[in-house]
């Protein structure tokens, strides 16, 4: 039997091995709400030839209060027009959904199509919030909670609405969005999340098992404790959800049997709208757990300018020999384009932030000093954004270094950098003689990782430089793969369809053969 499940928590509902058919019901943030009398069928698949003895109903429900009491909403489950249960009581009231386990008699099974219909009763005075259904062979108990789990994990980039108040008071007050993103490759949600800001703010927050929602504290940079909640307004398979926003990538090691090892790679973005974190915690659905102190190059702001190249400029005086390669030497020759306008990008093998940036006047003509400009970072060299704005700006001698600081503490690391000049002192070419970085080098981390049930190990990670377009194709790929398993178990369907039928043809023709001999030992 193929793993069959259909998850409510999600909207639209995810489905394997079934249809759904709903009657009265609607669809809310994190459930499927079914009224009085409301009907949720579920047609699933039975291999032909298949023998099923018993399979594992699970249904994953909880009864809405009614005011102060738990609220009421019988249900009955019918399998092929026979009832497996009749006017069940949901325990209701709660916030978390209840598991109920049922077994299903073999003989209700037939190969083919099946129905599950579940119906709550025409006296229901509650909602019935259904969140989750799944059905296994007892024999692959557990197979579609895995599928749908692993199916679930593929969307690992989560967005909620925040809310915060004071202890012991009432009154909640909207706080800023919560976009965030782990991802080991170990297909597993998280339910548990920490983080530490490097303006010292902290939070640590746990989920409900289907991502809707999450609880926790928020304790701000000068101590002030809050309480913490958030409720999903977006999720994505990486890196949709991601733009504009800047996602640690590690390769990663672990540290066991007194030597390090090669694992996968790590993704990390925790943005909560007060500027970049210096550690993250998580402990995932399976019980596995891990910690990331990151840190950034030597911890403090440095030249960076040798660890910079020319990648492309919009015009330089190459029969002069006055090139834009000039301007990452200490030396006195310059960089000229002959146009009023002009642009150059610098690029990084690893990502860099930087916090500030030094321009240096040529050796004549002032009217061709930069005065206006934009300073642009990016990762892929597509997608810009911005990072420094300057107007009228102006230099009073010849060859004088003038430092421009990057407003802002949260500055991300880039790998590209464009110095796009929109305006100078009236002539028709741009000139610089030098172009100087500062900022903070590639990222790196230090923790532990601890899989469910085994001893803590060691964890750390350098920096990758993987552009967002090959994030993309990753992503591409992955979905290739997938059309390609569905496109290859239909063809199977298919051949095993055309041999059915072969057998069907061979057993009419046998039949008739029967047949005629039948009537032969009569006519005798």
């Amino acid at each position: 039997m193929q793993p069959t499940f259909a998850d409510f928590s999600v909207t639209p509902a995810r489905v394997s091995n079934c249809g759904a058919t709903y009657e009265a019901c609607h669809a809310a943030s994190s459930h499927l709400a079914m009224s009085a009398g409301a009907r949720v069928a579920l047609d699933f698949e039975v291999d032909a030839g298949k023998q099923i003895g018993e399979a594992t109903l699970k249904v994953t429900a909880l009864v809405s209060k009614l005011g102060r009491s738990p609220g009421y909403a019988p249900v009955d489950l019918v399998v092929n027009q026979h009832v497996l249960a009749r006017g069940l009581t949901v325990p209701g009231g709660g916030d978390l959904p209840q598991d109920n386990v049922f077994a299903v008699p073999g003989r209700l099974l037939r190969p083919g199509t099946n129905t599950l219909e579940i119906r709550t009763a025409d006296d229901a005075r509650s909602m019935l919030w259904l969140y989750r259904v799944t059905l296994d062979s007892v024999y692959e108990r557990g197979r579609s909670e895995r599928a749908m789990a692993a199916e679930a994990a593929r969307d690992t980039v989560f967005a909620y609405t925040t809310e915060r108040r004071e202890p012991f008071t009432s009154s909640w007050t909207s706080g800023p969005r919560l976009l965030f993103h782990v991802d080991r490759g170990e297909q597993s949600l998280p339910a548990q999340l920490g983080w530490r800001g490097v303006d010292g703010a902290e939070s640590a927050i746990s989920f409900q098992s289907n991502m809707s929602d999450f609880h926790g504290h928020h304790r701000a940079a000068d101590g002030t404790l809050a309480e913490f909640r958030g409720r999903i307004s977006g999720r994505w398979a990486f890196p949709e959800g991601t733009e504009d926003t800047h996602v640690h990538r590690f390769g990663t090691e672990e540290g066991w049997g007194g030597d390090w090892h090669s694992s996968d790679e790590l993704r990390l973005l925790v943005d909560d709208g007060s500027g970049p974190v210096e550690r993250v915690t998580w402990r995932d659905q399976r019980g596995n757990s891990g910690v990331a102190g990151l840190r950034t190059g030597a911890g403090a702001p440095s030249d960076v300018t040798a660890d910079a190249t020319v990648v492309d400029v919009s015009d330089e005086y190459t029969a002069a020999g006055e090139i834009a390669d000039h301007l990452l030497h200490a030396s006195r020759e310059k960089w000229l384009a002959g146009d009023a306008q002009a642009w150059v990008e610098f690029g990084f093998e690893r990502p860099v932030a930087l916090t500030s940036y030094t321009l240096t006047s040529a050796d004549d003509f002032p009217q061709r000093d930069p005065r206006d400009w934009l300073l642009l970072g990016s990762t892929d060299g597509v997608r810009w954004t911005q990072l420094d704005s300057r107007s009228g700006e102006g230099f009073t001698e010849r060859f004088e270094a003038r430092a421009f600081r990057i407003g802002g503490t949260a500055a991300a690391p880039f790998t590209r950098y464009r110095l796009d000049i929109t305006g100078n002192g009236g002539a028709d070419e741009i000139q610089l003689s030098g172009v100087r970085f500062t900022g903070i080098g590639p990222v790196d981390f230090s923790g532990y990782y601890q899989r469910y049930d085994e001893g803590p190990i060691g964890y750390r990670g350098a920096a990758l430089n993987v552009p967002e377009s090959s994030a993309d194709s990753a992503v591409e790929a992955e979905r290739a793969a997938e059309a390609a398993r569905l496109a290859e178990e239909a063809e199977q369907a298919a051949r095993l369809a055309e041999e059915l039928d072969r057998a069907a043809r061979s057993l009419a023709e046998a039949a008739r053969s029967m047949g005629r001999m039948a009537a032969w030992v009569r006519g005798r």
